[in-house]
């Protein structure tokens, strides 16, 4: 068929992106957040369906409680239909298994701000990589225990703490450990608190939505927290085999969505917001650090600058020593980032 000569051919740009990307492939990560023993590697497992990250927590009372939180990150090549996705999960085993847990979250903020770090040193060398390898968090699981009843003060600190540095979506651990009116009246406490505190979960919303993305946001917003069983058992169930959980009263389907908000959730991180997951990362969260940081160092700059200019308006007067003392107290941080306080993580 001959093509019309009006014909210019520019909406093929669709078609070359898509092949570039099929090409490249993207990279996914997720980090987990929740006290050992909550099923964090059970439901990332039965999100994507494969076993690619093994438990962390306790097998027997006698093995040691760890005594700080650790950072474990795990990735693994995925592909589906011809797309690569490079899947890294960040557990983080330790996390609010004290007593006392107080600064157990510090090594998770620092973790994700030092992946944005590393995205900034990168981006700011003379000759960069032409794609940059992209390790910045993309999404938190944030775990929220079913036998707490409702938000604790742990879980308030941190949230806080999170949601200013990554998209976290809440979810309610094993929720087939309670009733539905017990699940129901969980969700209700969870989301007035954090309307009280003013904690704002994942999907954000945006100028550029329309009718349908704002009735999607909407329609996960009274989803959140998302309450999940996660299962990589495949039970019998009359003939027909099940992925679930099996009790003395039957058996949870984790596909049911009666039972769970699994399907919700699964559909909500892959299918729907993946793509904008990435993108508010990138725009939001790395942008605000970014920013953060470069006014860091014009601010260092200018204090050199004008040390450098009080000295020589005094013809070089200032005695040697005290020159080099207030300029190594306005020196660079050692490496091309200045890194924040602790105390503001």
């Amino acid at each position: 068929m001959k093509e019309s000569q009006e014909y210019v051919g520019f909406d093929t740009i669709t078609q070359q992106m898509e092949r570039k990307f099929l090409k490249r492939g993207f990279n996914l990560n997720v980090i987990l957040v929740g006290e050992s023993g909550m099923g964090k590697s059970t439901l990332i497992n039965s999100i994507f369906a494969s076993h690619l990250v093994d438990s962390m927590g306790r097998r027997t009372a006698q093995e040691v409680i760890r005594k700080t939180t650790e950072i474990t990150p795990v990735t693994q090549t995925l592909e589906e239909k011809g797309v690569r996705v490079r899947l890294t999960i960040v557990d983080t085993p330790g996390y609010g298994d004290q007593c006392n847990n107080e600064g157990c979250w510090v090594p998770v903020i620092k973790y994700i701000k030092d992946q944005h770090a590393a995205y900034l040193e990168s981006e700011l060398k003379p000759q960069r990589a032409r794609v940059i390898n992209d390790t910045r968090v993309h999404a938190c699981l944030y775990f929220l225990n079913p036998g707490s009843r409702g938000l604790r003060p742990l879980d308030v600190e941190v949230l806080k703490r999170l949601t200013e540095v990554t998209n976290v979506i809440p979810v309610i651990a094993k929720s087939d450990s309670m009733t539905l009116e017990e699940r129901t009246t969980f969700k209700r406490h969870v989301k007035e608190e954090m309307a009280f505190h003013r904690i704002i979960a994942y999907p954000y919303p945006s100028e550029d939505d329309n009718d349908e993305d704002r009735l999607l946001n909407s329609s996960i917003k009274e989803l959140i927290p998302f309450a999940v069983v996660g299962s990589e058992e495949v039970i019998d169930v009359d003939g027909t085999p099940v992925r679930g959980r099996r009790h003395g009263w039957g058996v949870i389907n984790i596909f049911d969505e009666s039972h769970s908000d699994f399907v919700h959730l699964r559909n909500f991180l892959l299918r729907t917001h993946l793509s904008d997951l990435v993108e508010v990362t990138a725009q939001r969260h790395y942008e605000q650090f970014r920013t953060s940081q470069l006014r860091q160092i014009k601010e260092i700059r200018a204090q050199q600058a004008a040390a450098a200019a009080a000295a020589s308006s005094t013809g070089g007067s200032m005695p040697g020593h005290q020159l080099q003392q207030q300029a190594s107290s306005q020196q660079m941080p050692t490496g091309p980032l200045p890194q924040q306080p602790m105390a503001q993580v």
